[in-house]
Order: structure tokens, then C-alpha cells, then sequence
């Protein structure tokens, strides 16, 4: 099993930046990817950003790239994810996720996710 935890959320205004982290622990994984997911009210929940933990490639969604970042640290066990330029339509609930083995196309573990909230 692997447990996640996030933190980094909270208020800023339009055009701030936060920094997002997600720690994980438990059963630990070399390899696998490890996501950020999002979730308005009302909506279903995203993709935002992914990350390959052994060769670091990363993927965005197209109303993400150029603005946000993932990143890992695999000796702290953590994924970080910078928002920068924030707008209001990035308000959400954010969730990292990780799947140890492939195939990506769906994840196995979550965190209990943080919030985001920015204001115009």
C-alpha cells in the first residue's frame, strides 16, 4: 500500500503562485508515475500534471502547460507541483495520485486532496 498526503493549498489571487507537495509512503516504488489531478465544484475530476518517477518525464494538460510544474524529489518520497499565473478557473480541489507499474491510464492510490481557491 502507499499513502498520500498532500499540502501547499490555500488562497491566492488571480495571477499568484502556490506550490503543491504530496508525499507519499508506505510500500516504496522506484519506478511508476506519480499525478496531479483536479476537481471544481461541479465537475468531474481532471488531469493536470504527470510525472515518470525513474526518467522524470513529465506531462501536462493543455490548460496547465506553460504555467504549472511537476517535479519530484524521489529521495523525500514527494511531488511537488508549482502554479504559477493563477487564474480563477484554477479553483479546485487538487489530488495527487500514483500507480506503481504501468499501464498510466488509471491510477491506484490517492490522497485526500487540498484545496485550492483563487480569487479574482
Amino acid at each position: 500500500q502507499v499513502q498520500l498526503v498532500e499540502s501547499g493549498g490555500g488562497r491566492v489571487q488571480a495571477g499568484g503562485s502556490l506550490r503543491l507537495s504530496c508525499a507519499s509512503s508506505g510500500r516504496p516504488f522506484s519506478s511508476g508515475r506519480m499525478a496531479w489531478f483536479r476537481q471544481a465544484p461541479g465537475k468531474e475530476r481532471e488531469f493536470v500534471a504527470a510525472i515518470n518517477r525513474n526518467s522524470g518525464t513529465t506531462y501536462y494538460a493543455h490548460s496547465v502547460e506553460g504555467r504549472f510544474t511537476i517535479a519530484r524529489d524521489n529521495a523525500k518520497n514527494t511531488v511537488y507541483l508549482q502554479m504559477n499565473s493563477l487564474q480563477s478557473e484554477d479553483t479546485a480541489v487538487y489530488f495527487c495520485a500514483a500507480k506503481l507499474f504501468p499501464p498510466f491510464d488509471s491510477y491506484d492510490y490517492w490522497g485526500q486532496g487540498t484545496q485550492v481557491t483563487v480569487s479574482s
